[in-house]
């Protein structure tokens, strides 16, 4: 049932929201409840987006939702999600991380419900948790392609062997460096001048900005 003695780890909004569900799902609910506390005695309830939450340290590690027909649990964090998936337990057909849960029966055992929430919990002691809301928003940066060498640089390292083949030894932002530098030259007179003393610099081995390496 829900907590009826005050329990700072019971949130009466929590409570108010098991009793207004529907019959056959306040059972599911509260079973589900009583495992989360159990498995983390240091959990504390939120509503968030009008359902209950659990949190343990400042974030969230699974929530209950009520529907007509069915429930749900969702553990949170990308490292628990990846033990479930591991463990072929997600299943699809409802919110949460477990389907559509109708009974409590439809849960896994107590055993390994609690042990889920033990991984849980341990992934945020170590920090070693991340939001899938920020998993989702995490914006994946396009590997930097190398880029093109100015033909006059490419003519005058033809005509040097000995700079083309320091050139040619040069890591990728060595390289980089003596590129940008030509090829922002906007004179044909500039960056023909600068063309001339990069080749200078490269066949003695030097880097782009070699005068401050020592500094």
């Amino acid at each position: 049932m829900p907590a009826t003695n005050f329990d700072a780890r019971f949130n009466p909004h929590v409570d108010a929201y098991i009793a207004k569900s529907k019959p056959f799902a306040q059972p599911i609910l509260i079973h589900i409840r009583e495992l989360v506390h159990k498995a983390c005695p240091n959990v504390t309830e939120a509503i968030k987006w009008s359902r209950p939450f659990f949190e343990y340290k400042g974030v969230i590690l699974g929530n209950i939702s009520a529907f007509n027909e069915h429930c749900s649990f969702g553990f949170w964090g990308e490292e628990i999600g990846a033990v479930l998936r591991q463990a072929n337990i997600i299943q699809e057909g409802g919110m949460g991380s477990l389907g559509r849960i109708t009974t409590v029966k439809d849960l896994p055992s107590n055993k390994q419900m609690l042990d889920l929430l033990r991984q849980a919990t341990g992934f945020i002691d170590r920090g070693e948790y991340t939001s899938p809301i920020a998993a989702r928003n995490k914006v994946v940066k396009a590997p930097k392609t190398d880029p093109e060498t100015p033909t006059e640089l490419t003519q005058a390292l033809k005509a040097n062997r000995k700079a083309s083949a320091v050139f040619a030894a040069f890591s990728p932002s060595c390289k980089r460096e003596y590129i940008d530098w030509i090829a922002e030259a906007k004179r044909p007179e500039t960056r023909e001048k600068r063309v001339i003393q990069a080749i200078q610099w490269i066949a003695e081995g030097k880097q782009r900005n070699w005068k401050y390496q020592n500094c």
